[in-house]
């Protein structure tokens, strides 16, 4: 049956995040005859954004412009999202895992007395049904969910439905919508970023990811380096962040960031389950740590036991050496 699906793309500083590309496919998966509707909100420059949803398998597209939607704030998104729901009044609503669709999305669902599927990382059509899979208890397990009656509503977690191709052939109407935001009772005068600039940790393909055994601020050095030449980010462990070896904001495990990258590196993680949480479902898992037992190895596909301090040089270097040479 053909529905009518809305995706919420997200915009950080002028750009859509690629997790908005991996939602209209997901979108497409649930409803692969049926129409896309990509929308998006912000205070400016949101026409490049809504035509690249387009460009990513959208139908057409909705902006919201709004001086109260410079930053992100639950009451205006949630009031720019429910005015674009109550218009198009979709079949379903898809969106991002992120931090602003985990706290965006349960907010509205309440609103619509609607049912949410969350942190989906798989989608399969059998017949009639659109099966979700999820992790559950820290990703130890996983569940399966199907929307038996009314609005299909989900957040995808990034990483793990790849988008589809890119095609700027693709046209479609982009509308602009005008929506009354008020009462917000939060508001953002600046953002201080304590993270560095680079890739975005959650999108990551690749992640260098330091533990205890970084021994200090500056042994993230060799780590970002090699973060650098893969062009990955560097992550670390709580250890390492309670430490003080880095901020918080590079925190990966259950109380973290939860990543699924295509490649993770752990360098002086010892392994411990809350760490692995936040990483054990990353594609493929190298281990470097100077004790054969630890646990990261138990998860790991590739194992170096040996000094990070040596070990991650000699990596970054042999990698260069191959760039070059390709």
């Amino acid at each position: 049956m053909s529905k009518k699906i809305v995706v919420f793309g997200e915009v950080r500083d002028g750009e859509l995040r690629n997790v908005s590309f991996e939602a209209i496919a997901a979108a497409r998966k649930i409803n692969e005859d049926g129409e896309i509707v990509g929308a998006v909100f912000g205070n400016e420059g949101l026409e490049e954004a809504a035509k690249e949803l387009i460009y990513y398998g959208a139908d057409r597209a909705i902006t919201v412009q709004h001086d109260s939607l410079k930053n992100y704030t639950s009451e205006g998104y949630a009031q720019a999202a429910l005015a674009v729901i109550n218009d198009e009044n979709p079949d379903g609503i898809v969106m991002g895992h992120t931090a602003a669709g985990k706290d965006l999305t349960p907010k509205i669902a309440s609103k619509l007395e609607s049912g949410l599927i969350s942190d989906v990382t798989e989608i399969e059509v059998t017949g009639d049904n659109v099966v979700f899979t999820r992790p559950i208890y820290s990703g130890k397990a996983f569940e399966k969910k199907i929307v038996t009656d009314g609005l299909i509503f989900a957040t995808i977690r990034p990483n793990n439905i790849a988008p589809l191709n890119r095609d700027d052939s693709r046209s479609g109407d982009v509308t602009a919508k005008e929506v009354d935001i008020k009462d917000i009772r939060t508001v953002i005068k600046d953002i201080l970023r304590k993270t560095s600039e680079g890739v975005d940790l959650s999108e990551a393909k690749v992640i260098v990811a330091g533990g205890r055994g970084v021994k200090s601020k500056e042994g993230f050095e060799p780590l970002q380096e090699l973060a650098d030449v893969l062009g990955g980010a560097v992550g670390a462990s709580r250890g390492a962040c309670d430490a003080d070896y880095c901020d918080y904001s590079l925190q990966i495990g259950q109380t973290g960031k939860v990543v699924t990258p295509d490649l993770y590196i752990a360098c002086g993680i010892s392994g411990a389950i809350q760490h692995l949480a936040g990483m054990s479902n990353s594609k493929i898992i190298v281990a470097i740590n100077k004790d054969p037992e630890a646990n990261i190895f138990n998860v790991s596909d590739y194992g170096i036991v040996g000094d990070l301090f040596e070990v991650v040089p000699k990596l970054t270097e042999e990698i260069k050496n191959l760039k070059v040479n390709a």
